[in-house]
């Protein structure tokens, strides 16, 4: 005999194979506190509104939390073989108390079960992935807060271009993550909606209070239209949005962390706890989770395209291509959190090499624009001023110095602005702190950058 609850239209078994195909156990069962939680609402509904009896809510409550606190000690293993978590804890609820728990599917359909199970459980992980956030920002401001004098080449196509220090280049990822936690903040607004009462995608005829059960849950509202409530899945497909621009920033950190710590660089060295080794190459000491994550950003794309292609040919209202949805937006979740978790303490813990970062920017010609504008100041047109730079810059390559080691006879062959001065306008630490506009890498303006940082930290 067919043991799915659903099966009294039908008269013979499920194949095996099919069973086996429509099975979501594998991946929902990750939301049965989340079924309990949506279960027990629904059911203090149901006697709120006279639809089931005191005593029937009452077994039906103890034998849901029953269920939970057996699954949670592992006195009750959830069975993979049943299709869904949904099935199972009512086929558990129904063994415990059979008259009662037949009677808690009323005025519900796993439609809208399903729905707000998934909201419910990703309302949840986001609220995580906020904090994973968080705490990389804070590990950000950590290692900028001990960095504000560390001066180092910033570069533009890969090229030195101009000084900046290690804080200025730390500040811009803070800034791309603190926008990553408001994006995650607007994604939890509009999740925040209760389609539970949707039922199939008709309502019901049972006097129910969708109000009632959207604010037991925590939910802002419920779902204003019954049709989208079980077919709307763009809360999933939002949330992996937000998470492909949470690795994608990830992935641009770790080129950078992959290339600081190669020999060409050295401008950071990893701690060992977050590195590994070759199994030939004795000297190695590889990125590895920084190329994990680089590595694992691809993954929440995909997972990303895949809900999108899923829900693009779907017509009103649930339909079982849906249940694609969860293995998609779960796996990115759990991606996102673990790159998050590791990415952290792997920056707390590398060594800021700030020699290194001196000397590469000496050697670099970044402070070019800086001799430009000093003959700009000094009157001369900027696009002369630029010539004359870059002329200089040849120079000092053919002779193998840098602008602070040219003789300033060499400078003023090329013009009479030229004075004594003009080393003190193109010493790095000058650079630096003449760049004050908001934003910018001088001490002050960095300054700046970390109490905003600091304030979203606070906040």
């Amino acid at each position: 005999m067919n043991k799915n609850l659903w099966s009294a239209r039908f008269s013979k078994e499920l194949d095996a194979l099919v069973n086996e195909f429509n099975q979501s156990i594998k991946v929902d069962s990750l939301m049965y506190a989340h079924d309990v939680m949506g279960s027990l609402a629904h059911a203090e509904m149901l006697k709120k509104q006279s639809v089931i009896t005191e005593s029937d809510f009452i077994e039906i409550e103890k034998g849901l939390n029953d269920i939970l606190s057996d699954i949670e000690s592992g006195a009750l293993k959830i069975d993979m073989n049943a299709e869904d978590i949904h099935m199972f804890i009512e086929g558990e609820l129904t063994k415990r108390y059979p008259e009662a728990g037949k009677k808690l599917h009323t005025a519900r359909s796993r439609n809208d079960q399903v729905a707000v199970d998934v909201r419910l459980y990703l309302r949840d992980k986001t609220d995580e992935i906020m904090s994973s956030v968080k705490n990389l920002v804070s590990s950000i401001y950590e290692v900028a807060s001990q960095n504000v004098d560390t001066v180092m080449p910033g570069y533009t196509h890969l090229q030195r271009a101009q000084p900046v220090t290690f804080a200025h280049h730390l500040m811009a990822y803070a800034s791309m993550f603190m926008r990553d936690y408001d994006r995650l903040i607007d994604c939890k607004k509009r999740m925040n909606y209760s389609p539970l009462g949707s039922c199939a995608l008709a309502g019901t005829t049972y006097p129910i209070d969708r109000v009632f059960t959207a604010e037991k849950l925590g939910f802002t509202a419920p779902t204003f239209n019954s049709m989208d409530g079980v077919s709307d899945r763009d809360f999933a497909v939002e949330l992996c949005s937000a998470i492909s621009l949470i690795m994608m920033h990830l992935s641009r950190f770790s080129e950078e962390i992959i290339l600081w710590s190669s020999w060409e660089y050295k401008f950071i060295e990893l701690d060992d706890g977050y590195s590994t080794g070759s199994s030939i190459m004795p000297q190695k000491k590889n990125p590895d989770i920084a190329e994990l994550v680089r590595g694992k950003t691809g993954r929440a794309y995909g997972n990303l395209i895949t809900l999108l292609t899923m829900l693009k040919g779907l017509p009103l209202a649930y339909n079982k291509d849906m249940q694609e949805d969860k293995e998609a937006v779960f796996d990115s979740v759990e991606t996102v959190l673990k790159c998050l978790n590791v990415f952290a303490p792997m920056l707390k813990t590398m060594t800021v090499l700030k020699a290194n970062m001196a000397k590469a920017a000496e050697k670099g010609f970044i402070n070019a624009t800086d001799c430009a504008d000093y003959l700009a100041k000094k009157g001369m047109p900027f696009r002369s001023a630029y010539k004359i730079t870059g002329q200089l810059v040849a120079l000092c390559i053919s002779k193998g110095v840098t602008m602070g080691e040219l003789p300033l006879e060499n400078y003023q062959e090329y013009s009479e602005l030229f004075e004594q001065d003009i080393y003190d306008a193109i010493d790095m630490s000058t650079c630096l702190n003449k760049r004050t506009s908001e934003g910018g890498p001088s001490a002050v303006a960095v300054k700046k950058q970390l109490k905003i940082v600091e304030s979203f930290l606070n906040d």
